[in-house]
């Protein structure tokens, strides 16, 4: 079988037709090329077969002895609008084929059927069916930020997660990252899936934390037409766009308690409702999530549910933060160097043996991502050919001027004044923001809603300056 046939033995087709003699004919011709097939014969088993078996592709007679082609197709709009339909109708009725494609069939077949030609347009509709995924997916990570630097480093301890996805990738059981904020956990997933059988498939990211609780199970698993003030039509939610594919579940231990038992139940049956929806949808994900916090000491504490923490937790691995591999960091902060001067159209620049030993002294709590974001900066400020330690801006955090008793010194010694006076200014000011964030968020106890309220601005200004400063709880 051909990778292509493979790759369509993967995604049924439901064939709807009421004379067996046909539809055996047809179930074979499709089987041949590899296709899995799902039959019904009629209007009743078509819709049944849709909720259960998620088809690719729907073939469906237009006549038949219990409803109707139009209602299946009815149906198959009403449970996914891209969901691509090809009809088949006798040659005297092309007139109802035409009002088929009306209403949003995809193409028809006039009989007798003609395999070779069924298979062509079988093939358009899968093609079609795929693009309509992938412009999905592409508009979600379109709004994200570019994407998180290539795994770079040599460390052991690297180098043992590096074994341990690999042995997670040979399966289809959830796996569970562990890590603090910025080690690059979401990285580490998509290595993950391109690892994985998967790797064909999408990849959905959504980071729990980062999205209003009554937003949440929307954004999780979709919603009908009318489910809510605003829902002026069906939306698919993330577990839907990941069908066949990984879905990467970041700061999973930010979950409601109301929603961890609706995760739960879509982990194990891989089954789930849209919001305002009654009919359940069957999807194939395979789930990969994250967190930066303690989910024992969570369990502990009852603030989230132990049958979702062994759920989630058949596969942990842990990411080693920043610190605890040194070593790594020079060959990281090149690797950036690089990058952002490619960014910037600029010339290489060099890192100077005093801006490498801060980098290697500085104990990084906000780990690759600080390291990145140190990095970004200093190439903006760097005029000539080498970043020295003070375009690092490192020593503003890293305590006192060496050397000077920390009572003599005196806060402003703690300050990189270098550079103009915007430069000097804006480090500042970056720096008391970042400050007055933390401040706030230990305040509310990690309630980042509370946190805006005390801060007087909006959730979604929190959350962009906690992207910018590289501070997540």
């Amino acid at each position: 079988m051909s990778a292509r046939a493979r790759q369509a033995a993967d995604s049924p087709i439901l064939l709807v037709e009421d004379k067996d003699s046909l539809r055996t004919m047809l179930r074979l011709a499709l089987e041949a090329q590899g296709h899995a097939v799902v039959e019904a014969r009629d209007q009743p088993e078509a819709e049944a077969a849709l909720r259960a078996s998620h088809p690719a592709v729907v073939l469906s007679d237009l006549r038949l002895t219990n409803g109707d082609g139009f209602g299946v197709l009815r149906a198959a709009k009403e449970l996914e609008p891209e969901l691509p339909v090809i009809v088949m109708t006798a040659f005297g009725s092309i007139q109802d084929a035409v009002a088929a494609m009306k209403e949003g069939a995809l193409d028809f077949l006039a009989k007798p059927i003609d395999p070779d030609h069924l298979l062509l347009l079988v093939e358009r509709a899968l093609s079609q069916r795929r693009l309509a995924t992938e412009n999905l997916i592409l508009k979600a990570e379109l709004a994200q930020r570019r994407g998180a630097p290539q795994i770079v480093g040599d460390d052991p301890k690297l180098k043992q997660v590096s074994v341990a996805l690999q042995r997670a990738a040979s399966t289809d059981t959830t796996v569970l990252l562990e890590g603090e904020s910025g080690t690059g956990k979401e990285l580490f997933a998509r290595a993950l899936h391109a690892l994985s059988a998967r790797a064909d498939g999408p990849f959905v990211a959504i980071n729990c934390a980062a999205i209003p609780e009554t937003l949440l199970e929307t954004e999780l698993f979709g919603h009908e037409k009318g489910a809510f003030t605003g829902a002026a039509a069906r939306k698919p939610g993330k577990f839907e766009l990941a069908h066949r594919g990984t879905l990467f579940l970041d700061e999973i231990g930010d979950l409601p308690l109301l929603l961890q038992a609706k995760i739960l139940r879509a982990l194990e049956e891989k089954r789930f409702e849209r919001v305002g929806g009654t009919a359940p949808l069957q999807v194939d994900v395979r789930v990969v999530a994250a967190t930066n916090r303690n989910l024992k000491a969570a369990v502990a504490a009852r603030q989230y549910r132990e049958d979702l923490y062994f759920r989630l937790s058949v596969l942990p691995i842990v990411i080693p933060p920043l610190r605890e591999r040194p070593d790594d960091i020079p060959t990281l902060a090149r690797f950036f160097i690089d990058r952002f001067c490619r960014d910037l159209n600029k010339p290489p620049l060099m890192l100077s043996p005093s801006a490498e030993d801060e980098l290697r002294a500085y104990p990084w709590p906000g780990n690759v991502r600080e390291l990145q974001n140190c990095i970004e900066r200093a190439a903006i400020l760097t005029e000539g050919d080498t970043i020295h330690s003070r375009h690092l801006n490192l020593s503003f955090r890293a305590g006192a001027t060496p050397g000077v008793a920390e009572e003599d010194a005196g806060p402003w010694s703690k300050v990189d004044l270098s550079g103009s006076l915007a430069d000097a200014t804006r480090r500042i000011v970056a720096e008391v923001e970042r400050r007055k964030l933390e401040q706030a968020l230990k305040e509310a106890a990690g309630n980042k809603g509370r946190a805006a309220e005390l801060l007087r601005i909006t959730y979604k200004q929190l959350t962009s300056k906690l992207k910018e400063h590289g501070i997540e709880i």
